[in-house]
């Protein structure tokens, strides 16, 4: 429907989605299809929890392995296969640690004064 054209568009938006098995089934959190401007009444909400369709032993070996090493599975991109079906490549990733995000925070706050500086000096 809507979603898949929004799709085919590339008016999806994988920043910040991830995904959890609950139940022996995988759902996608936080992805954010926009909406089919085209679409009469089936506009769907644009970061709607979605299932994703795996074999069971691919579930319950990502599902073994999120288990043991506190790793996050994560959506790195979605595409359309030769038959023209939506797929969605995911991954398992391990979070950053407390000093990597000071390190980040760190590197931004410098990013921002030096935009700031230049911007003064170019106003002189």
């Amino acid at each position: 429907g809507g979603e898949v054209k929004s799709l085919r568009a590339a008016k999806a938006d994988l920043s910040d989605s991830f995904a959890r098995i609950e139940e022996n089934e995988i759902s996608l959190y936080n992805m954010n299809i926009a909406n089919y401007a085209q679409a009469s009444y089936m506009n769907l909400e644009p970061k709607r929890i979605r299932r994703l369709l795996l074999h069971r032993p691919q579930i319950q070996r990502l599902k073994d392995k999120i288990s043991q090493r506190g790793l996050t599975l994560i959506p790195l991109k979605a595409y359309f296969n030769e038959r023209g079906i939506a797929k969605l490549e995911i991954a398992l990733a391990k979070g950053k640690k407390f000093y990597d995000h000071r390190e980040d925070i760190k590197r931004r706050e410098t990013d921002l004064q030096m935009r700031k500086a230049l911007k003064n000096r170019n106003n002189r």
